[in-house]
């Protein structure tokens, strides 16, 4: 499926992540060549005349994903159109607001706390220095470590969502491990999801300003399952209807995904298949 790695590494990380391997450059079939890429930024543009959000869905292991990602980011800030860039690789509390645009790379991670271990800095480093050099806040939007234990035992998240995306919520995070987790561990996965969802969404709404100039917007960069509008960010803002959500799909997307859960359904090249379930077999199987 493709947003399986972007549940496995988007949830897991928190719990699971060890230091990874130094990364090899993507190869150049998994990147946009210049042409394409100037064309799906095309394409993601009209949508915007009136948006106050552009959620950008990506698969965390899909180096054309990030980037595009950067490629937007440079576009909309050159058109002084970008007013905040939010992240799920950083957690909310963290920001560059007081950084100058020629911060250098350690200066920003600092600012961010960035995680290495659950999110390569190589992977992200092309938007996040994009923002900054442009003088765009970049904002950590993620669920903060320390409250993943408290939102896995609040049967209260359980309201937040329709019971019919609760259980798509579930369903979801059986599938996106593999079928591997105990059956009593889906509904705690599933509240740490829709708290992540909440924590991104607010903020987003704390780095729209309504004062800021008419046609600026804030971007988010996060995995698919959190900006699709049947499950994820959406749900949490007052103003879903000013948000566009773009899904970057590295192949076919999953029959069980509404259309109307994506403005646009953006195709990408597809990095080389992973088996994402063996490795997550060897980690989870003796646990059950």
């Amino acid at each position: 499926r493709p947003q399986l790695s972007s549940l496995i590494g988007g949830l897991l990380a928190t719990w699971l992540a060890t230091a990874p391997a130094a990364e090899a450059p993507p190869a150049p079939e998994a990147l946009f060549q210049p042409a394409a890429l100037a064309a799906a930024v095309r394409q993601v543009q009209p949508l915007l005349a009136d948006a106050r959000w552009l959620l950008l869905g990506e698969q965390h292991d899909a180096p054309a994903h990030q980037q595009a990602a950067a490629a937007l980011v440079r576009t909309l800030a050159a058109q002084g159109r970008l007013a905040a860039v939010v992240l799920e690789m950083a957690e909310a509390g963290h920001d560059t607001r007081g950084l100058p645009p020629q911060a250098d790379e350690a200066a920003v991670r600092a600012a961010l706390a960035w995680n290495d271990r659950a999110w390569p800095w190589t992977r992200y480093r092309a938007v996040v220095m994009a923002a900054t050099a442009a003088g765009v806040p970049v904002l950590g939007g993620n669920l903060p470590r320390p409250r993943l234990r408290d939102a896995m035992q609040d049967a209260g998240v359980d309201a937040a969502v329709a019971p019919e995306v609760l259980a798509l919520q579930r369903r979801a995070m059986d599938e996106g491990h593999c079928g591997l987790l105990p059956p009593a561990q889906l509904g705690p996965m599933a509240r740490v999801q829709i708290a992540r969802d909440r924590s991104l969404a607010a903020a987003l709404a704390s780095a729209a300003d309504p004062a800021r100039p008419a046609g600026r917007l804030v971007l988010l960069l996060a995995g698919s399952g959190h900006v699709l509008r049947d499950r994820g960010v959406p749900l949490h803002l007052e103003e879903p209807d000013r948000a566009r959500v773009v899904w970057l799909l590295a192949g076919p997307p999953p029959a069980d995904v509404p259309e109307p859960a994506a403005d646009l359904r953006l195709p990408t090249p597809a990095p080389p298949p992973v088996d994402h379930c063996a490795g997550l077999r060897d980690r989870l199987a003796p646990a059950r």
